[in-house]
């Protein structure tokens, strides 16, 4: 049996060596079959890795919401027949808040070694920057699209936060994070904490902390960017 390798990526286009260890590059290295939600941002991240390897010569198994999940059992054969695989996420850690959660339960159903290696996470990274608690809170992924579900789900998770002390964590598609702020702020408590952290890892990270009531008067240009939206009292 082999093992299977959790290989974190870059949140953008950061220095690898500002983000990644080196020991991820080597065991790479040595992988011939890899995990992938996309073949083609995957063989533009091993090849960053490995200038010199041969692309052609790897094997990706393309893994994301399209995929049957019956498939993912035929996807780790390799494992199953003594070679080590790779899994990669398109930004971040596989397995969070990603597919590879899938191929990581069966791995381990299987009974193959799993390896997560060191790399960076923006929803542990925002939490770090954020100075709300960091024993108790959530991953929430993304809010309700439709407002009074997301209104709903808010008020949930303001509970959460008002009775458990627990810090609430959200992410959102760029292209919707204007709106998602916009309802953020006009359905919360105007005394509760907003960390708003985007382009977390690049030259162009912003991570503030502040009051629902001072944000509404300071919104920043969130356009595009992959943003982390943490919400406290």
């Amino acid at each position: 049996m082999g093992t299977l390798y959790l290989f974190p990526t870059t949140l953008g286009e950061s220095p690898l060596s500002a983000v990644l260890p080196e020991m991820n590059t080597q065991l790479m290295s040595g992988i011939q079959h890899f995990i992938v939600e996309d073949s083609r941002t995957a063989r533009r991240f091993i090849r960053k890795c490995l200038p010199t390897v041969v692309i052609d010569e790897l094997t990706f198994f393309v893994l994301n919401k399209h995929t049957p999940p019956d498939t993912i059992s035929t996807f780790l054969q390799p494992l199953k027949d003594g070679h080590d695989m790779g899994v990669l996420s398109e930004a971040g850690c596989p397995a969070i808040a990603d597919p590879g959660a899938d191929v990581v339960a069966y791995a381990q159903q299987i009974g193959s070694r799993v390896v997560p290696l060191v790399g960076p996470s923006s929803i542990i990274l925002a939490l770090m920057a954020s100075g709300f608690n960091g024993q108790s809170f959530a991953f929430n992924g993304y809010l309700p699209v439709q407002l009074p579900d997301k209104i709903k789900a808010l008020k949930k998770y303001e509970g959460r936060i008002v009775h458990d002390q627990q810090t609430q964590i959200f992410i959102e598609t760029p292209y919707r994070n204007a709106k998602t702020l916009a309802d953020i702020l006009t359905n919360c408590p105007p005394d509760f904490r907003l960390c708003i952290a985007a382009d977390i890892t690049l030259s162009t990270e912003y991570i503030v902390t502040d009051t629902i009531k001072s944000w509404k008067n300071n919104i920043p240009d969130l356009n595009k960017r992959p943003a982390i939206f943490i919400l406290y009292r």
